[in-house]
């Protein structure tokens, strides 16, 4: 049950710390998305971990349920998937008294953090049924809704470069991803570390829980007020405009967008134990909500390249305001 408590901005950023730290520990080399991916569950959005395979993605993952202490189910999307296999379905249960009545059994999105590991395998029928999952946190099955446990995030990973047999996700569904992620190339030194911690153990086995999931709801109330002066918000609003007219974007920045990214900065801002955001908090998350939101004339959906380049232009374009 979510809990009313609103943490002071110093207890939610001590938390958001210890939760970037445990992962961290973990997955060496990928500290700036580790940052980001613990603003986002500050934020309670959903996260696309997009990078070659190999990269620490399911790795990293499981460090967070565990320094979360959240329920975490995994789900290998294939093409055979379907919805009910993803939200559960309604069966004929017997009773007791010998009777039957239809029940109905949970899939595995009743979880607090759900793993779709490769989301782009799956079929547009099976990613429609995950998107009531994430735009509305429940479950609509024989006329019934089914809230989702609080808290609740999926992070589903997807290879960039293996596209064959695959399924390119829709604007809408990628509209619902808080934010697109890359690990990025860990450092020789930090692939030394990986080579020498894991000679006898797994440095995940280690992680301890560092919060709990009532904590972090909390957290998330806390968020919200961290305070945005005229001036970011100019920052912000400069920002979607200029996407709005910029030649090469087909489609420029929705208003859910612009509120995604008021609220990644808000996130990013709690890192700091901050209670008031910096123009460098909008930059710093600018590029992993609003890259997957553009497309690029000319270009096919999920041309992440051509995106990210887009999300550089923008921010290199616009100048902040003095205040």
């Amino acid at each position: 049950m979510k809990t009313s408590s609103v943490l002071s901005i110093e207890e939610a950023g001590s938390i958001a710390r210890r939760i970037s730290e445990a992962a961290t520990g973990v997955v060496r080399g990928a500290d700036e998305a580790i940052r980001l991916l613990t603003a986002a569950l500050l934020c309670g959005g959903h996260v696309l971990l997009e990078d070659l395979p190999g990269t620490g993605k399911t790795t990293l993952v499981k460090a967070i349920a565990k320094a979360t202490a959240c329920d975490c189910k995994r789900i290998q999307c294939t093409p055979d998937l379907m919805p009910a296999d993803l939200t559960g379905f309604e069966m004929l249960a017997q009773q007791p008294d010998g009777s039957r009545v239809m029940t109905f059994r949970q899939g595995p999105v009743f979880t607090n953090l759900l793993l779709a590991d490769e989301i782009n395998r799956m079929a547009p029928r099976s990613q429609a049924g995950l998107l009531e999952c994430m735009a509305e946190y429940q479950v609509t099955c024989g006329g019934k809704d089914y809230a989702l446990p609080a808290p609740f995030f999926v992070i589903a990973t997807q290879n960039p470069i293996e596209l064959q047999g695959t399924f390119p996700l829709p604007e809408a569904q990628l509209d619902r991803f808080f934010m697109r992620l890359r690990m990025g190339k860990p450092s020789r030194a930090d692939e030394l570390a990986v080579l020498t911690e894991r000679t006898v153990t797994d440095p995940l086995d280690a992680v301890q829980a560092v919060t709990s999931p009532e904590e972090l709801l909390a957290a998330q109330e806390t968020v919200r007020t961290v305070r945005a002066s005229e001036a970011v918000l100019d920052y912000i609003l400069d920002l979607a405009e200029a996407s709005r007219v910029h030649p090469k974007i087909r489609y420029g920045l929705s208003t859910r967008a612009v509120l995604a990214l008021r609220r990644a900065a808000q996130g990013y801002a709690l890192l700091e134990a901050r209670d008031h955001l910096l123009p460098d908090d909008v930059k710093a998350v600018f590029p992993a909500v609003c890259a997957h939101r553009l497309q690029a004339s000319g270009s096919f959906t999920g041309d992440s390249e051509a995106a990210d380049r887009l999300a550089a232009e923008l921010l290199g374009s616009v100048p902040v305001k003095k205040s």
